[in-house]
């Protein structure tokens, strides 16, 4: 299991060969990857800026992949966080899980992804031509949680 909260940009290729290559021996028949990007909803973002508290943001993302771990048989999970200034376009995440079979992959990915949409702290604005607004929380991000 592996985490990373970062400010630079990260390869997602190399990235997703990493976690495929290091799974060697672990019995592991399906790899699932996903990887958010900053969106530009009606062609005015200039930026968005994320922020997080080290040591929190790592210690709460840690115990949702411990929990993953746990309830489906994941031979292994990647999450890679970015925090900063960051374009349009640009990977902000990015979720890997292994498993024997793509069933546990799919759904393991999937509550890590909504976890950290919803719950990883995490703070949003969004920077435009007519100055920056925080993101605020979704109703229906909350409501995916409720199926985990």
């Amino acid at each position: 299991m592996r985490l990373l909260v970062q400010e630079a940009a990260f390869d997602l290729g190399a990235e997703a060969n990493g976690f495929a290559a290091s799974l060697s021996g672990s019995g592991a028949g399906a790899i699932v990857t996903f990887t958010g990007v900053v969106r530009d909803n009606g062609g005015t973002l200039r930026a968005m800026e994320i922020e997080h508290y080290p040591g929190m943001t790592e210690k709460a993302i840690s115990a949702i992949m411990d929990q993953a771990m746990a309830r489906w048989s994941l031979a292994d999970a990647l999450v890679i966080h970015r925090y900063g200034v960051l374009a349009a376009g640009e990977p902000i995440m990015m979720v890997a899980t292994a498993a024997p079979h793509r069933a546990d992959a799919f759904e393991a990915a999937e509550f890590l992804m909504d976890y950290l949409k919803s719950r990883a702290p995490f703070w949003k604005k969004e920077i435009g031509a007519k100055g920056a607004d925080w993101v605020a929380a979704k109703d229906s991000d909350e409501a995916a949680l409720t199926r985990w």
